[in-house]
């Protein structure tokens, strides 16, 4: 049924293994349109933002490459708005600081994320989220490695191997309608 899809919208054939309901967010819908997933998202407080500016300021050397750690990368996603819910990825606990590992010396980045319920149909739309943020704002250096926690999703496979397959990441960044709802999804509004 999805190649079905795939073929009648012109989709990219890498997005077959994706759920009817994620192919129909991929033709412009913004929502779901039979209701929500997880209707009642628990909504935790976010932890307060370091300064940035006051870590950077002792270093005077324009040339010097500063090491990225695990909190640089956190200031980094943790404002991507759920697809779902009007909260940040943070707010949910679908992303956290501990979530965050970076080896700077081998250039590795890897970010595991706990979707907010089991059978989550857009766990591959949240991390390829998180992947394009990476790839706008991380040094082209790192390797990126998007990961759901293990035991938190029924098709927690076949979600990480779809993330981390640079075919399947270009098939999808080229659809107009996916893009405009990552780019949805990382607009800055909670600053």
């Amino acid at each position: 049924m999805n190649s079905l899809i795939c073929l009648r919208l012109r989709l990219p054939p890498a997005l077959l293994s994706l759920s009817l309901i994620e192919l129909k967010s991929f033709c412009g819908r913004k929502k779901m349109v039979n209701g929500l997933i997880n209707e009642n998202p628990i909504v935790y407080e976010i932890k307060h933002r370091r300064d940035v500016r006051a870590d950077s300021s002792s270093n005077t050397n324009e040339l010097s490459v500063d090491a990225i750690d695990h909190l640089e990368v956190f200031d980094h996603i943790r404002d991507i708005k759920d697809p779902e819910h009007p909260y940040s990825l943070e707010q949910l606990k679908v992303l956290t600081e501990d979530s965050v590992e970076v080896d700077d010396s081998k250039s590795h980045v890897r970010v595991t994320f706990t979707p907010t319920v089991e059978h989550c149909s857009m766990a591959t739309i949240i991390g390829l989220c998180v992947r394009v943020k990476l790839m706008r704002s991380l040094p082209r250096r790192y390797k990126i490695d998007i990961r759901v926690a293990p035991g938190t999703h029924a098709t927690e496979a076949a979600v990480n191997k779809q993330l981390n397959d640079k075919e399947r990441v270009a098939a999808a960044l080229e659809n107009p309608n996916l893009v405009e709802m990552v780019d949805e999804c990382l607009s800055s509004s909670f600053e």
